[in-house]
């Protein structure tokens, strides 16, 4: 043996006994480790903040999956193999001329009688939500699967309060909570609910639903559960002599009456800037944009105070005169003005304006949606009013509706936002509201009718 392959058998042996070396430690540290693989949620838990939100934001994004059309020229190009079966109108108006207002189908003689047909190890549930477990298995499903940011940084919280408002208005029906369980463990894992509402489309009053709230969990959406779900409450509709339904989407369906866009104004700027709330300005530094949203300390309308009870004769009295300037708006009831605006706290807030002479002149209101923050070290919530209905026929509207963000701001909300319909496009821009890139598009269920802009749109629906 030379003294080159004696150089060469030292250094392997060194290298061997730091091996062995090494694998006994490796052991030893081994041996303080539970057995079994560890958890996974654990280990993200573990992360530095700035890399747990990356992982999260990449899986939400590997979740989801080919998503719908956004826009119309996207959708000209998709091809809607559930939609095409339904009344509804097709995108290309292949047969629109024969019809300009009125159903695309007259009413069935029969209606199926027996419920649609699930995948197998599922079933169907009407959900009973006078029932508190059944609420707050529905608000696990939603606030968990419902809708969340693209980038994954919020998502819904909805309360049990919330959904029972939304839920369950005047002449509701349990029916139309249409739920579906996992045979194995009764877990809830879809969710699509109707509510009945009459509704004028241009000069046609009409008894329809409203549909809301349509839910899969997010394991289950490649097994084509939603087409289903969608069915089945037409049938549970239908069985009822209803045949229309109005409904929004923040995608391109075939086809849209309207599209709105939503608009956003800060209330707590400080507090979205660190949560990185998406579509805020870009344009200016903290302090410039904390002094460009200042807001007064108090209102400056006479007469403006929360709405009470004995304010449903007049607020209805209002809204309907107001409402009937739009091509599409709710005919509302005594009863489903006392229930959509009454406030409940953490709900609705509506205020009114009271005349000298003791008459109501004036109506605002705004719903409430909380959210929940994802993987934030200081924040965990978010609190955002949305307006709902305004009906103004002697205050001045930009002082109104100043006066309504400076009271959304003394309780406790971080933004507002509202859609540019009705005649909120008055005041958006000179109340610093910014345009988001998001739309929300109208659409009605068997019903023909021209297009609208959206001024002409006078509904607004609590999802």
């Amino acid at each position: 043996m030379n003294d080159s392959d004696s150089c060469d058998k030292k250094p392997a042996e060194d290298a061997s006994g730091s091996l062995k070396r090494s694998k006994k430690k490796q052991k030893k540290e081994d041996a303080w480790r539970p057995e079994g693989p560890r958890d996974p949620i654990a280990m993200l838990k573990s992360l530095p903040e700035s890399k747990q939100q990356e992982i999260q934001r990449a899986l939400h994004l590997f979740s989801l999956g080919p998503s719908l059309p956004k826009t119309l020229q996207q959708a000209k190009k998709y091809t809607y193999r559930f939609w095409e079966t339904q009344p509804v109108p097709r995108l290309d108006g292949a047969g629109d001329s024969a019809v300009t207002h009125g159903p695309i189908v007259a009413g069935e003689t029969s209606v199926r009688k027996e419920p649609f047909s699930l995948p197998q190890g599922f079933s169907w549930d009407t959900l009973d939500l006078s029932s508190p477990t059944v609420l707050r298995e529905l608000c696990t499903l939603l606030n968990e699967n419902y809708m969340e940011e693209d980038d994954n940084t919020i998502r819904f919280d909805f309360s049990l309060e919330y959904l029972q408002w939304a839920l369950q208005p005047p002449k509701w029906l349990a029916q139309w909570h249409c739920g579906v369980r996992v045979d194995a463990n009764n877990k809830l894992v879809g969710f699509i609910a109707a509510i009945p509402a009459d509704v004028r489309i241009y000069e046609t009053e009409k008894r329809m639903v409203q549909v809301k709230f349509l839910c899969v969990h997010k394991k289950l959406r490649l097994k084509r559960m939603t087409p289903v779900l969608i069915r089945e409450l037409a049938r549970r509709v239908n069985q009822q002599g209803l045949r229309q339904a109005v409904y929004t989407a923040g995608v391109v369906l075939p086809t849209p009456l309207s599209s709105c866009s939503s608009w956003t104004r800060p209330l707590n700027l400080r507090k979205l800037k660190e949560v990185s709330y998406p579509g805020l300005r870009q344009d200016m530094n903290l302090q410039r944009a904390v002094k460009f949203n200042r807001l007064p300390k108090v209102t400056k309308t006479p007469g403006l105070r929360p709405m009470t009870k004995e304010d449903v004769a007049g607020i209805h009295s209002l809204l309907q005169a107001n409402l009937l300037k739009f091509h599409l708006s709710p005919i509302l009831s005594l009863q489903e003005v006392e229930h959509w605006l009454l406030p409940k706290e953490n709900v609705i807030d509506t205020y009114v304006v009271q005349g000298d002479d003791g008459t109501l002149t004036d109506v605002v209101s705004f719903y409430s949606v909380s959210y929940k923050v994802l993987n934030h070290a200081v924040h965990t919530s978010l609190r955002a009013a949305h307006l709902l209905y305004i009906a103004s026929a002697a205050a001045n509207l930009m002082d109104l509706m100043e006066d309504t963000l400076v009271l959304a701001k003394s309780k406790g909300f971080d933004i507002i936002s509202a859609l540019d319909v009705m005649d909120n496009k008055s005041f958006l821009e000179k109340l610093k509201f910014s345009i988001s890139n998001s739309s929300l598009h109208y659409y009605l269920y068997n019903w023909m009718c021209p297009n609208m802009s959206p001024d002409k749109v006078g509904l607004v629906l609590p999802n």
